[in-house]
């Protein structure tokens, strides 16, 4: 494997660098140094709210690009990269479809703003996880800013109750089994394959130029977009089938190994 190449390092959040507690390690902070050193750029790719994403990067916000919303919304510091909202009538459509769902907890995601009806006290805890900033309102079907995607939470599986019931949408729609306990709906050019893509434009970055690291059924068209794609240990079938590479779980610090490696490479070049 050779990464002499390598400008960019794109990883998911959730799954693949957060470990089980979501938390980022002290080990990767250290090794963005060496990534910044090297003049390689890094990416931070996530179904989270973008100020979510920034919490969690805090230390190094300014030096990285943030893809948020799965690919619906990136930016760079205070530059916005892509924005794709999702088209108001779509939104009515799938919040109808969830009403008939029982135990489905829909987030209407803007930009920096997201939106919840607030009906489960358990829900809003889980949710304070994932974003940072949020109302709770009496009816979703009154937000009249810019949506750039339905997030949709279940506690048992997105996969099984909430998936099946969404699933037509995919006919106009993205709609992605984003993590275990969600299903996220967007535009179909919504999506971190898509964002990442006109990240590469901009940097004229190819793909034997780029490593990318994810774990779920959303990072598929990032991964498929790299010569250096991985799969995680704990990541799903559909990904370890489409990834180039694997590594270990995030709880192993599988991106941290493989940034090692990475930088290892780096420095046996100089001597």
């Amino acid at each position: 494997m050779d990464l002499s190449k390598i400008r960019m390092v794109v990883t998911d959040m959730d799954g693949t660098l957060l470990n089980s507690n979501h938390q980022v390690s002290n080990r990767f902070f250290k090794l963005f140094e060496g990534l910044r050193s090297k003049g390689i750029l890094f990416v931070a790719a996530s179904g989270r709210q973008y100020n979510s994403i920034v919490e969690k990067l805090y230390p190094i916000k300014d030096d990285i690009i943030v893809i948020a919303e799965n690919g619906g919304f990136a930016k760079q510091k205070e530059r916005e990269i892509i924005s794709t909202p999702l088209n108001s009538d779509y939104i009515l459509e799938v919040l109808k479809t969830l009403k008939e769902v029982p135990n489905t907890h829909p987030v209407l995601c803007g930009k920096h703003m997201a939106y919840i009806s607030g009906e489960s006290d358990a829900f809003v805890k889980k949710l304070k996880e994932y974003y940072t900033e949020f109302d709770i309102l009496e009816e979703l079907t009154i937000v009249d800013s810019e949506i750039i995607k339905i997030a949709i939470y279940h506690f048992e599986s997105s996969e099984q109750h909430i998936y099946p019931h969404v699933k037509h949408f995919e006919d106009i729609l993205k709609v992605k089994i984003s993590g275990e306990n969600w299903v996220d709906i967007s535009s179909p050019k919504a999506h971190k394959g898509f964002a990442l893509e006109n990240v590469m434009e901009r940097y004229s970055i190819k793909p034997d130029e780029i490593m990318v690291f994810g774990d779920y059924n959303n990072d598929l068209e990032m991964l498929a977009l790299s010569e250096f794609s991985f799969a995680m240990e704990n990541a799903h079938p559909n990904v370890k089938k489409a990834a180039k590479y694997s590594t270990r779980s995030n709880d192993e610090m599988g991106v941290e190994i493989v940034l090692e490696q990475l930088l290892t490479e780096r420095c046996r070049e100089m001597h």
